[in-house]
């Protein structure tokens, strides 16, 4: 159970929170109670969730996983702007190491950029292959790959040694069912972004009826159903709440019962 810092910045994930003491308590907090697993971008901000993330926990507890992205640059006006040319790619590296004080980051994301609203097919070769050059330099210690098709994650594989994937999944959006199983059996983790339905809330009958029975939350009810998805699952519910914080981390120690996984299962199916 990770922690996803997006919304650690402004409005629309550009400029600063309104409440920077709060975003520095959340971060403590989260990482006070266990959570080893921080995912960020420089693009967030931009600049400022990692520098929010420095602030807050530099220097960092040995066990501690630092997760980033890179393929993008905002612009002035807050637009995501593909950036997956060899020397944005660089600098982008070079960005979160010095935002978030690091010497190496330990997991490198590349984000596919040919279509914001998904995974859409094309050649990462290019891009990815910079990446595993920095790699090879020291500057990245392992690479995933977010909002891709499973042809991209096979052909990132022939590239280098592919650790994880991030893709949009939960509950209610069950399109990446079989690559999960898939990855599992190859020991990748699946790392779901959205997981409560982003931008969307989740909200099902199904969910609100699981929450009363279990006398908790439709939404740790969620977090709960996709822990118990797969092995390899690993997530990142992001929230600038301490007590969101505590509630989603909650769901670590809930334990479905095989009635209700039953009922939740049908629902992306429907």
């Amino acid at each position: 159970m990770g922690y996803g810092a997006m919304q650690l910045s402004g409005p629309q994930i550009f400029g600063p929170p309104k409440d920077v003491a709060a975003a520095l308590a959340v971060l403590r907090e989260a990482v006070d109670s266990g959570v080893n697993h921080i995912d960020t971008s420089d693009f967030y901000g931009p600049h400022i969730t990692n520098q929010i993330i420095r602030q807050a926990l530099h220097p960092y507890p040995k066990d501690l996983t630092i997760v980033t992205k890179i393929s993008a640059r905002r612009g002035d006006d807050g637009s995501w702007i593909p950036a997956l040319s060899p020397e944005e790619l660089t600098q982008a590296v070079h960005d979160n190491l010095r935002n978030l004080g690091l010497e190496v980051l330990d997991i490198v994301n590349l984000r596919s950029m040919f279509s914001i609203h998904g995974p859409a097919e094309g050649s990462i070769e290019a891009p990815l292959t910079v990446l595993a050059n920095l790699q090879r330099q020291g500057l990245v210690r392992h690479i995933g790959l977010s909002n891709v098709t499973p042809t991209q994650i096979a052909e990132g594989r022939r590239i280098c040694e592919i650790v994880c994937a991030q893709n949009l999944y939960n509950v209610a959006h069950r399109a990446d069912d079989t690559l999960i199983d898939d990855l599992a059996r190859d020991g990748i983790a699946y790392v779901p972004f959205f997981p409560l339905g982003g931008f969307t809330p989740l909200q099902s009958s199904v969910l609100d009826d699981a929450a009363a029975a279990l006398h908790t939350t439709p939404m740790v009810v969620a977090l709960a159903w996709l822990l118990q998805r797969s092995p390899n699952m690993l997530l990142i519910p992001g929230t600038s709440s301490v007590a969101h914080l505590r509630e989603n981390l909650s769901a670590a120690s809930l334990r479905l019962p095989q009635e209700i996984l039953l009922k939740l299962n049908q629902i992306g199916l429907n």
